[in-house]
């Protein structure tokens, strides 16, 4: 069994601005759309907080499954935001037992609009997760899932998805 990387890099371009970006990011009316299509709250100031809840269908789906997830889903602190450029947050996951014990790992969110391809922003997601074994393996994602593995590379898949075509990959949006 390989050790689960400590920080983790994914990347994606999109066709369209880095204020539609940041909004899909920080706005809980865009992040229900796509992903997890769980609502994420901040407060975009260094030391703000940031937390993510369970939908009605995520607690259904922990019911029937024997499991009972918390209302807060993930949390975090901001520590730097830049609008439409950087946010840097701490983030631990709260949904899995395993993943709450774990120290709070750091995700910048790096948006770059390319000078060479107008109107094509290049985001990137760096993870840092020293300490969290439980998480990084989570947000790696399965490459053999059909339905995209889960993780950092389907959450941005479907967030690339939403923002070019205006539908996300499960029909949101």
């Amino acid at each position: 069994m390989t050790e689960p990387l400590t920080t983790q890099v994914f990347r994606v371009w999109i066709k369209t601005t880095p204020e539609k970006i940041w909004a899909a990011l920080t706005d809980p009316a865009w992040t229900v759309k796509y992903g997890y299509a769980a609502p994420a709250y901040f407060d975009l100031r260094p030391g703000g907080s940031y937390r993510s809840e369970a939908t009605q269908e995520m607690h259904d789906f922990a019911e029937q499954n024997g499991l009972q997830f918390p209302d807060t889903i993930v949390d975090g602190e901001v520590l730097e935001a830049d609008p439409p450029r950087l946010l840097k947050q701490t983030w631990r996951m709260l949904m899995d037992p395993t993943t709450a014990a774990e120290p709070f790992t750091t995700v910048t969110y790096l948006i770059e609009e390319l000078k060479s391809q107008p109107g094509v922003c290049r985001l990137t997601v760096t993870h840092e997760l020293t300490g969290a074994p439980a998480t990084s393996t989570m947000v790696a994602g399965s490459p053999l899932d059909e339905a995209g593995g889960g993780g950092w590379a389907w959450i941005l898949s479907d967030l690339k998805s939403l923002l070019e075509t205006g539908s996300a990959m499960s029909g949101r949006g």
